[in-house]
């Protein structure tokens, strides 16, 4: 039997390749989008199985949940939820406002979690689902400046390493999913940059706009191949708790797995050496 997504982000890049390949194997998709005007195409994909809800993941709690029953209503009910609507942020800390980083993790990290939360209660009473959140390879790995980036991604990761857990005993699967360089709009016109630039931090800045503009439309990721991915991924018995998409994304986990690993042996002593001293406590 086919499988019910509800997909977010699906107007373009990983999120609209995920819903193109669950559509062409039969699958169901509700996909969220903020523009009102691409839901009617998105819906003439596959008449019947391909349904658009328009919100953005940054409205408050109530209005996500009534999204959610809105799917639930059009699809009957739900398999998978995917966690894909972001953007990146260009800038150092200390560069970003305020305003742009709340809404960095109202959009990377809050809205998933409040979508989560409308979903479980569904999923719950089915007694099965999976919850696959679209990290990056940022979310396991940082990089000067995008650190507010880093820090929601990051968060989504903490997030989803405990909902598998808490969830497992409802027969429901978690699954993050940490993408290297694909080939979409993220790092083109979906990117933002911090709209105050430092004179500290003008090397960084300079560096970090060359590297975008230079990789911009020459990823070797392929946006349908990583969709094909995280079918199978969702298809086995076993799925992940991570899975690093690209040839960069493995290589950037095993690298900085080998740093830790490093790192950890030499600091063990001193890690190690701070438990009390019952002898001495005795004795006194």
């Amino acid at each position: 039997m086919g499988k019910n997504w509800l997909i977010t982000g699906v107007s373009g890049g990983l999120g609209l390749a995920l819903a193109q390949a669950a559509l062409a194997r039969g699958d169901t998709v509700v996909g969220t989008l903020r523009d009102k005007s691409r839901a009617t195409a998105f819906e003439g994909s596959a008449p019947g199985r391909s349904f658009a809800v328009v919100f953005d993941t940054t409205e408050p709690p109530e209005n996500i949940s009534e999204h959610v029953s809105e799917a639930l209503r059009l699809a009957g009910h739900i398999d998978i939820l995917v966690n894909n609507a972001g953007y990146g942020l260009l800038g150092a800390a200390e560069e970003v406002s305020e305003e742009e980083l709340r809404h960095q993790m109202e959009t990377n990290f809050f809205g998933p979690l409040h979508l989560i939360r409308a979903l479980l209660p569904h999923l719950r009473e089915r007694g099965s689902g999976h919850i696959v959140n679209i990290s990056s390879i940022a979310g396991y790995l940082g990089f000067a400046g995008l650190s507010v980036y880093n820090a929601s991604k990051f968060a989504l990761e903490g997030l989803s390493e405990s909902l598998r857990q808490e969830l497992k005993p409802f027969g429901i699967a978690v699954t993050i999913v940490e993408p290297g360089a694909f080939r979409t709009n993220w790092a083109g016109r979906g990117l933002r940059r911090a709209g105050e630039r430092l004179p500290a931090y003008a090397e960084l800045s300079s560096k970090g706009d060359r590297n975008m503009e230079r990789n911009d439309g020459h990823q070797q990721g392929d946006p349908a191949r990583g969709a094909a991915a995280i079918i199978k991924a969702v298809e086995t018995t076993d799925p992940p708790a991570r899975l690093p998409l690209g040839a960069d994304a493995v290589a950037a986990v095993r690298d900085k797995l080998e740093s830790v690993v490093r790192e950890l042996d030499t600091w063990e002593p001193v890690a190690s050496s701070t438990a009390f001293r019952e002898e001495a406590s005795e004795q006194r």
